[in-house]
């Protein structure tokens, strides 16, 4: 009998600690989600690019026009950049709906991008690939409307 209870409290004790271990790991991922800003560096530090809506919000749903400012290292404007834009919805594993294209150059390093939508509520992904005289590098853009 003495067997069956230590057998017991060997059991009990397992399933209290295997609980312990997910409610720590549950625990330390709650609250962390996609890194949202919309100002970050590109991925190998050559530029600081900063991203924002001309409506002054993330909409679904509505073509939108945004405005990207583009700054050196330095904190110097990157002036007539040529800039790639991609994304999508990875959870979905779709691309954009549409085709955003930069359709000017405003000066001191702020460019139109037209064609923004996102047609649905969830993460979607802006990704620029940037070339100018200080090189080449790439930014992603978590978003959710």
């Amino acid at each position: 009998m003495a067997s069956l209870w230590r057998y017991l409290l060997a059991v009990i004790g397992l399933a209290a600690a295997l609980a312990g271990i997910v409610a720590a790991v549950y625990l330390h991922g709650a609250g962390q989600g996609p890194d949202l800003s919309l100002s970050k560096p590109t991925a190998n530090g050559l530029f600081v690019a900063s991203l924002r809506p001309q409506s002054g919000a993330v909409q679904q749903g509505l073509l939108q026009s945004w405005q990207l400012t583009l700054v050196a290292r330095d904190g110097t404007p990157v002036e007539n950049a040529a800039i790639d834009i991609a994304g999508g919805m990875p959870q979905h594993d779709h691309g954009l709906p549409t085709s955003p294209q930069v359709t000017g150059y405003l000066g001191q390093g702020h460019y139109r991008i037209d064609g923004v939508k996102f047609t649905m509520s969830g993460l979607w992904q802006l990704r620029l690939t940037i070339s100018a005289a200080q090189g080449s590098d790439t930014v992603v853009f978590n978003i959710v409307p």
